[in-house]
Parts: C-alpha cells; sequence; structure tokens
C-alpha cells in the first residue's frame, strides 16, 4: 500500500508540474504574439537524456510537446539526445528541462 502512495504522489507532482509549466508558457507565448517585437530567441537545443526507458522517453518528449512554445523534434538513434525546439530560449533551458520534466519522469517511470 506504501509503494501505490509513494507512486501517486510521484504522479501527483509530475502532473502539478506539467500544469504549472503549461500556465506559464502559455502567458509567454501569449505575450509574444500580443507584441511581436517582444524579445525572444529560439533555438533548437539538444538535452541529454538520463531517462532510459521507451515510456519515460515518450512521455518526456510527449510533455515538451504539449507545452506552448517547446516542441521534441527527435531523438537520437542511441536514445541519449533529445532534440526540442524553444520559442524562447535561455542559457538555462536546458537545465530547466532536465531539473524539471526528466526529474519527474523519473520519478515515474525510471
Amino acid at each position: 500500500m506504501k509503494a501505490f502512495a509513494n507512486a501517486a504522489l510521484a504522479w501527483g507532482r509530475l502532473a502539478g508540474l506539467f500544469l504549472k509549466e503549461l500556465a506559464l508558457s502559455v502567458k509567454e507565448v501569449t505575450l509574444t504574439v500580443l507584441d511581436p517585437q517582444r524579445a525572444s530567441r529560439s533555438a533548437i537545443l539538444a538535452v541529454p537524456l538520463d531517462v532510459k526507458s521507451d515510456a519515460g522517453i515518450t512521455l518526456l518528449a510527449n510533455m515538451i510537446t504539449l507545452t506552448p512554445g517547446t516542441v521534441s523534434l527527435h531523438v537520437s538513434e542511441d536514445r541519449a539526445t533529445l532534440y526540442v525546439h524553444v520559442m524562447n530560449v535561455s542559457d538555462l533551458s536546458v537545465r530547466q528541462i532536465k531539473d524539471g520534466f526528466e526529474r519527474r519522469v523519473k520519478e515515474v517511470l525510471p
């Protein structure tokens, strides 16, 4: 029973993080649409993967794609890198993906 509670808590944390990131991304995309002159820099980033399972990579890639302003493009043949297009990139973008979505995905799908 305790394992079920821990798993449910981990899934809840992942869902909460996704909803938070979704809201922040919607705000950023909306501001950019309303003010096209707003400074934004897009880029394709290589995100090194720590998650190894097919299910974990799929969940991570889909969560990124479902977040406005980002889209998962490709997983390398060796499954070590996920390529992501980010609309408003910063020096912290890769770290935010790894410390956010990937960390939480690893908690639910090791």
